[in-house]
């Protein structure tokens, strides 16, 4: 009987699972969590610790979800190695895990900076439950958060905190806020909607230090302001987790590198999720979309494969979907253009009611674009994007807010090839 094995129980693991057993309900599965909770949405940790929604709500499957699909769970292991000659995995107890099919679904972890101070008490990363928990335990004694780093996942703990009531500072080194998702218009419009609900956003500054002995006191800027605070979060970005492939010698750049079936250059070895660089449609060129959705559709094509299906991955897109306080955004693709490589920028925006948005072309295809306020054409544009639709003859109809679906059913007849 086939064992599969697969390092991960989030969405990349799960829709494996799942797609294994699609094609396979005898053989074996054994799902490896480095967590001792079930499996749940990250991205919704900031709204639990929000308290907009309930800690049963960030459940991903239900409870029963391990045994319908007859999955063996092992909680709280770590996996330490892979032997690919033995097909085994180590475990941090001492056990080893054999496998036929192996999927390394690992994720990332919080980048924390190397600065004085930063292992003290009463600093976190933000990415799991365990994170939201313990951050939690300390707002009641928080007069002030400093979150460190303007991205997604930092704004996002920013309002979490302060809508709990707690004041919160965040510190970008950058000159605007989400920098990795957004053009400075679009940013200007987020961090005026933060900074109107309380929260302080300091761009261009960076962290030095921070004090305090045994427990946070305060943090120090690099033009040597002092905030005072017992809680600072970092988070200022993620790394894949490729230790493990990196032992193995599974190929690895910014993550491990993996083929159009989701396999890496070692039999029988497959990855998915945050910790799988592949092809980014836009680019061009390999990378890392850590992105909840491209993690479940490379999770499922590499569970496909892995039952021995022959299922291609075209490759993903990157994108940002947030919103604060009343104030949706989204971005797709490209979001800024460098001048003398082919791109065209269109733009509209009406500042007074919040409302921006950017196309970007090339050539003929739509490559990225950017909504803040109005969202309603973002999956209208993902779809032209993923789909390389000549958009030739209907480009000056992008803008007009009210052009969506039915409109363009009656300029575009290959609905497969726009994913309809």
């Amino acid at each position: 009987m086939k064992q599969y094995l697969i390092i991960g129980n989030s969405a990349a693991g799960l829709a494996a699972v799942e797609a294994i057993r699609k094609t396979n309900r005898k053989s074996k599965i054994t799902v490896v969590s480095d967590e001792d909770y079930p499996s749940y949405c990250r991205c919704l940790i900031s709204y639990y610790l929000a308290g907009d929604i309930k800690e049963k709500n960030i459940l991903y499957r239900p409870d029963d979800f391990y045994k319908a699909n007859d999955a063996r769970l092992l909680c709280n292991k770590k996996c330490v190695s892979i032997d690919t000659k033995k097909c085994a995995v180590s475990l941090g107890d001492g056990k080893e895990e054999p496998y036929d099919s192996l999927l390394i679904a690992t994720g990332a972890s919080p980048k924390f900076p190397p600065i004085k101070g930063i292992k003290t008490k009463g600093v976190f990363g933000f990415r799991t439950i365990a994170d939201a928990k313990a951050i939690e335990a300390c707002l009641p004694k928080t007069k002030r958060a400093v979150v460190l780093g303007g991205g997604l996942i930092g704004l996002k703990a920013a309002y979490a905190i302060s809508k709990k009531g707690v004041k919160v500072s965040v510190i970008i080194k950058s000159k605007q806020v989400l920098s990795q998702s957004l053009d400075a218009d679009g940013a200007w419009l987020v961090q005026k909607r933060l900074e109107e609900h309380g929260i302080e956003i300091l761009t261009g500054k960076d962290i030095a230090e921070i004090t305090g002995g045994d427990a946070v006191k305060s943090v120090r800027l690099d033009d040597g302001k002092t905030i005072d605070t017992g809680l600072v979060l970092a988070c200022k970005g993620v790394s894949p987790n490729i230790g493990l492939a990196e032992g193995a010698n599974i190929s690895t750049a910014e993550g491990i590198i993996a083929d159009d079936h989701l396999a890496t250059n070692v039999k029988n070895v497959f990855a998915a999720g945050d910790v799988c660089e592949t092809l980014d449609v836009t680019l061009g060129a390999p990378s890392v979309n850590a992105l909840w959705p491209v993690a479940v559709e490379q999770g499922r094509c590499a569970g496909a494969n892995m039952a021995g299906e022959v299922t291609g991955y075209d490759g993903s897109v990157g994108m940002n979907s947030l919103e604060f306080f009343g104030l949706p955004t989204v971005s797709l693709g490209i979001y800024r253009s460098d001048s003398g490589k082919g791109f065209e920028e269109i733009k509209a925006s009406n500042p007074g009611a919040s409302i921006y948005k950017k196309i970007i072309l090339r050539g003929d295809h739509l490559v990225g674009a950017v909504l803040v306020g109005d969202i309603r054409q973002s999956g209208l544009f993902l779809r032209l994007i993923r789909g390389k639709v000549d958009v030739s003859s209907f480009q000056d109809k992008l803008m007009e807010s009210s052009f969506n679906y039915p409109d363009l059913i009656d300029i575009v007849k290959d609905k497969e090839k726009m994913y309809v």
